[in-house]
C-alpha cells in the first residue's frame, strides 16, 4: 500500500501562519456546480448571485430597445419601399444607359439622357391627364347652377326627385352638422394625397439617377464583402442578374406598349373619351403583372359608359380578350429570351410581393423570384445533387 501522506504532496500547502479554515480552502478549492437540467438563463443567473432586480432591468431594458427599434424600422418602411423602387428603376434603366456608354458617351452623360426619357414619360402622362381633370372640374362648377335651378323646378326631373326626397333640406342638414368640416378634411386629405404622391415621384426620380451613376461603384463596394477568392464568381452571378432584370423589363416595356396602343385604337374607333391618356394609363398599369392591365381595362369600361352601355359591354369583352392574348400569346412570345421562370413561380411570387409590398412588391416580385432561381441554381442544388 502506498503511503497515505503521498497524496498530501499534491495539495497546495499554505504557510504555517495562515488560519485553519483558510488552509482548508487552499487543500480543497469549490468545485463549480453544473447547471441543473432544464434550469432556465435567469434561474442560473439568480443562483450565481444576480439579484432579481437587476435580471428584470435588463430584461426591460431589451424588451424596450427592441420594441423602439421596431418602432422606428414600421416609421422609415414608406421611406425604405421609395429607395426599393428607386434601385429597382436604376437597375431597370441600367441596359439603356450601357447601350449608350457601348456606343461612345461617358456613364453620367448617359445616364442624364436615360433619365431625361424616362421624366418626359412621366410628364407626358401628368401633361395628358392634368387638363382633362381640369376640364372636367371646370364643367362640373360651370353645371352646379343649372342643377340647382332645376332643382327648384318642380316640372324637372331634379325639382320632382326634390319633392319626393327634399335633396336641399337634406344637404342643408349634413352641412350644418359638421358636414361642411367633413368636407373640408376631404379636400383637405385629397391635396395632401397629392402632394405626397408628387413628392414620391420627384424622390424616385433623384435617388435613381444617383443609382444610376453610381451603379458601377456600388457593385465594387458590395463585392468587398465577399472573400476574394470567390469575388469573380459574385461578379459574373451579378452581372447574369443584371442583365435577365434588365431584359424582363425590355419585355414588360414591349407588352406594355401593346397594350397602350391596343388601348388607343380601340378608343379612338369606338369614340371612347380620352383615348391618348387612356392608352398611356393603360400601358403603365400593364407593367404590374397579372393585376396591372385587368385594372386598366375597369378603368377604360367605366369610362366607356358615357358613351353607351353597349359600348362598355363591347370594351369589356375587348378586354378580357386581350387579356386572354396577351397571357397565352404576347407575353410568352416576348419573354421567350428573357427570362426562365416558370409560370407557378410567376404567380407565386406577384401574389407574396403585392402581399407583402403592395404594387411595386408585384412589380419587384419576378426579378426576385428570377434571382433567387440563379442563386438556387449556383449554390444550392449543385451540392444537393452530388450528395
Amino acid at each position: 500500500m502506498g503511503d497515505p501522506c503521498a497524496a498530501d504532496d499534491n495539495l497546495v500547502h499554505a504557510p504555517d501562519d495562515t488560519p485553519a479554515h483558510a488552509r482548508l480552502v487552499a487543500a480543497h478549492p469549490p468545485v463549480a456546480t453544473p447547471p441543473a437540467k432544464g434550469e432556465s438563463a435567469v434561474q442560473r443567473e439568480a443562483r450565481r448571485g444576480l439579484s432579481w432586480f437587476a435580471i428584470g432591468f435588463s430584461v426591460t431594458l431589451g424588451g424596450f430597445l427592441a420594441y423602439t427599434l421596431a418602432g422606428e424600422i414600421l416609421r422609415i418602411s414608406e421611406l425604405m419601399i421609395l429607395l426599393m423602387l428607386a434601385f429597382f428603376v436604376a437597375v431597370s434603366l441600367d441596359p439603356f444607359v450601357r447601350w449608350l456608354v457601348r456606343r461612345g458617351l461617358k456613364r453620367g452623360l448617359a445616364v442624364g439622357i436615360v433619365l431625361a426619357a424616362f421624366t418626359g414619360v412621366i410628364a407626358g402622362f401628368m401633361a395628358l391627364v392634368i387638363p382633362l381633370v381640369t376640364n372636367e372640374v371646370t364643367a362640373f362648377s360651370h353645371a352646379v347652377p343649372g342643377w340647382l335651378e332645376e332643382l327648384r323646378d318642380h316640372h324637372s326631373t331634379l325639382g320632382r326627385m326634390e319633392d319626393h326626397y327634399h335633396l336641399i333640406e337634406k344637404a342643408k342638414q349634413q352641412f350644418g352638422s359638421g358636414g361642411g368640416s367633413s368636407l373640408f378634411s376631404g379636400l383637405l386629405g385629397a391635396g395632401q394625397v397629392l402632394l405626397t404622391t408628387v413628392t414620391d415621384t420627384v424622390i424616385v426620380i433623384v435617388v435613381a439617377l444617383y443609382f444610376m451613376a453610381g451603379l458601377p461603384q456600388i457593385k465594387e463596394f458590395a463585392y468587398r464583402f465577399v472573400p476574394a477568392s470567390g469575388r469573380e464568381r459574385a461578379r459574373a452571378l451579378t452581372d447574369q442578374v443584371f442583365v435577365s432584370t434588365g431584359r424582363y423589363m425590355l419585355g414588360n416595356l414591349a407588352t406594355s406598349l401593346i397594350a397602350g396602343v391596343s388601348t388607343f385604337v380601340w378608343c379612338s374607333a369606338t369614340s371612347v373619351p380620352y383615348a391618348a391618356a387612356l392608352g398611356v394609363l393603360v400601358a403603365l398599369l400593364d407593367l404590374v403583372p397579372m393585376v396591372g392591365s385587368t385594372v386598366g381595362g375597369v378603368v377604360v369600361s367605366l369610362v366607356a359608359l358615357a358613351v353607351s352601355v353597349p359600348i362598355a359591354i363591347a370594351t369589356a369583352v375587348f378586354y378580357i380578350a386581350f387579356r386572354v392574348a396577351e397571357d397565352y400569346l404576347i407575353v410568352p412570345r416576348v419573354m421567350r429570351h428573357a427570362v426562365d421562370v416558370h409560370p407557378i413561380v410567376t404567380v407565386v411570387a406577384v401574389l407574396l410581393g403585392g402581399a407583402l409590398l403592395g404594387i411595386i412588391g408585384a412589380l419587384v416580385a419576378i426579378p426576385a423570384a428570377m434571382t433567387l432561381g440563379l442563386l438556387l441554381d449556383e449554390f444550392v442544388f449543385p451540392r444537393t445533387d452530388t450528395a
